[in-house]
């Protein structure tokens, strides 16, 4: 709560105070109503009429038929008011708290390192967002503004009911540590159930969004049936702890309710004893059952709150959790923009995932407006020494420089400005083509994205669509095919125009006649930027100015494509076998 408190509810503490203020003086005017009614009834009734009146104004008691109810109805008006300011404030409040921490939430996610993205499924991440926000709000603002509220009733009706018969009130009160102990088994239920359906719906959002994500998989193999099953499952076992939760909500106020009940019966026949002997007035007594209602009532509500507050810090638990992972990969104190450079070096690079190893000692220097290929089997470390370019993952030893600046003593902004990626599967929003384009380039002109649509050679395919560049692409560019999708990411790399170019299978998995067309714009893109590529095709690497082979993630040959042909090494095995064509046909 101090946390919360810290990092939200601070910038809202006028509104909070005011929550809170409204919340003690809902309590005053229900006790106060209810305080009216011994007085009331004792001068209406004609009991006890000295007494009576001095408890009250002059003119109350001089006319009590017509002021009691006034007095009453002006206290129930106040009650009304400070509620309808309760309610606005604390929606205000609990809504803007789920808010900020869902930004943060996705903040966190979005500024994440890869490597620790690649561990967490986004699955959970949509669960804190949807689920475990709004819990947190019900527990930091309904539940401690409620929980003030009612806490305020209990201990005023207690105090009132003290000065009407203090020995009563004695005996109520021995019903207190039966209570409490009530509430606190069905807090601890109701917090191991929270975890247990906490954990579930982050299982169940990740098994929706892989089935979703890999319906073509499910679908080709004849898998729904698993697949609904495999969710079945999830949604039986979440439903088990959220029916425990619910079980548990559901008993403690009925439990709190019977307690309160045969208190109120005991009451009933002390009271009854008492006033035998005239020491308990019809007004008295009247307000006295009141007062226990009103506090049997609040405690009914008390002990939902602590269900709800259980839950509510459960989540706040885990979002904490969650946002307190801070990217490791963040710039030096002292990193300064990468200005122009001449080189890309590789000095003596490895890197691991853990403790495994993926490259080791990898050395050489790819001049300004050379092209780079990297080939080699599967798992050899071509994607890995790609990705350390733009310090998506940080070598754990060497050194990466641009020109004589080392990587690590520049901006992140700076560096990735620098680079431009089109992958084997290019990744488009859903949004509008010239919005993908321009994305690496916000605010580009209309001429702008022309020429780079024009270079990419998707002018002709973009002008048949029927709203041009404006023509939404669908959830992952699923309204265009992959050669198309190909082109834009293409056209969005031309636009951003950077110096460092990253090819990572760009063509492996288009068509032949898709092929050629995107080869043909990445010839235009590569011309004059320092490209590093990965490629299975021979057509794509043989005219690169250096090949690097790799094998366990070690170079083991480098040169150009005649050269590494005629040592007839691992190049020229994977000509033939990798690239499933002759090695001569190749050339």
């Amino acid at each position: 709560m101090q946390r919360v408190w810290r990092d939200y509810l601070q910038a809202f503490k006028g509104f909070l105070a005011l929550a809170i203020g409204c919340a003690i003086m809902v309590a005053i005017s229900t006790q106060f109503v209810i305080w009216c009614l011994k007085p009331g009834i004792e001068l209406l009734f004609g009991e006890s009429d000295s007494a009576a009146a001095s408890e009250v104004p002059a003119f109350v008691a001089a006319n009590p038929l017509i002021w009691v109810p006034v007095v009453m109805i002006a206290a129930t008006l106040v009650r009304l008011i400070a509620q309808l300011g309760l309610a606005t404030s604390v929606n205000k409040v609990g809504h803007r708290l789920v808010g900020r921490i869902q930004s943060q939430l996705f903040g966190n996610l979005i500024h994440a390192d890869l490597g620790h993205l690649n561990k967490a499924h986004s699955g959970s991440y949509l669960s804190s967002v949807l689920f475990d926000a709004g819990l947190m709000r019900e527990a930091t603002t309904n539940g401690v503004v409620n929980y003030v509220q009612h806490t305020g009733i209990v201990v005023a009706a207690l105090v009132s009911m003290a000065q009407i018969d203090w020995r009563m009130t004695l005996g109520v009160l021995l019903i207190g540590p039966v209570i409490g102990a009530v509430l606190g088994q069905y807090n601890r239920r109701t917090k191991k159930a929270a975890q247990g359906a906490m954990d579930e719906t982050s299982t169940l959002s990740t098994a929706i969004m892989e089935s979703l994500d890999g319906v073509k998989i499910v679908k080709i193999n004849n898998r729904e049936a698993y697949e609904q099953a495999r969710v079945d499952a999830v949604i039986e076992r979440r439903q088990k702890h959220v029916i425990k939760g619910a079980n548990a909500r559901a008993s403690a106020a009925p439990m709190t309710e019977a307690l309160t009940t045969i208190v109120l019966a005991l009451v009933v026949a002390y009271a009854g004893w008492r006033a035998q002997s005239g020491a308990m007035t019809l007004g008295g007594f009247t307000a006295y059952i009141a007062f226990l209602g009103a506090a049997g009532q609040s405690l009914r509500q008390l002990a939902n709150l602590q269900t709800v507050m259980a839950e509510g810090f459960t989540a706040a638990r885990r979002l904490f959790t969650a946002l307190d992972v801070a990217p490791e990969i963040t710039d030096a104190p002292d990193a300064k923009p990468l200005g122009a450079f001449d080189r890309v070096t590789f000095d003596r690079v490895s890197f691991a995932y853990g403790d495994a190893p993926v490259l080791r000692d990898i050395s050489f220097e790819a001049r300004a407006g050379q092209s780079i290929a990297l080939v080699g089997p599967s798992g050899s470390g071509k994607s890995t020494l790609l990705n350390l370019l733009p310090r998506f993952y940080d070598a754990v030893s060497g050194d990466i420089r641009f020109g004589d600046t080392p990587q690590r003593a520049v901006t992140l902004n700076s560096l990735r400005d620098r680079i431009a990626l089109v992958s084997q599967d290019p990744f488009l929003f859903d949004d509008t083509i010239r919005a993908n384009i321009a994305y690496g380039k916000p605010g580009a002109s209309d001429d702008a994205i022309a020429q780079a649509v024009r270079d990419a050679a998707a002018e002709d395919f973009i002008a048949e669509l029927p709203q041009g560049l404006d023509t939404r692409v669908g959830e992952g560019g699923s309204r265009l095919s992959g050669g198309q999708k190909q082109r834009i990411a293409i056209a969005r790399a031309f636009l951003k125009d950077a110096p460092l170019l990253l090819l990572d299978e760009a063509t492996s998995a288009l068509d032949t006649q898709s092929e050629i067309k995107v080869q043909q714009a990445l010839e235009r893109l590569m011309a004059g930027r320092t490209t590093f590529i990965i490629a299975h095709r021979l057509s794509t690497v043989r005219h690169a100015d250096q090949i690097l082979v790799l094998k366990d993630g070690e170079i083991v040959e480098r040169g150009t494509h005649d050269q590494l042909l005629n040592l007839n090494g691992l190049y020229a095995e994977l000509a033939q076998t990798q690239f499933a064509r002759p090695v001569a046909e190749a050339v």
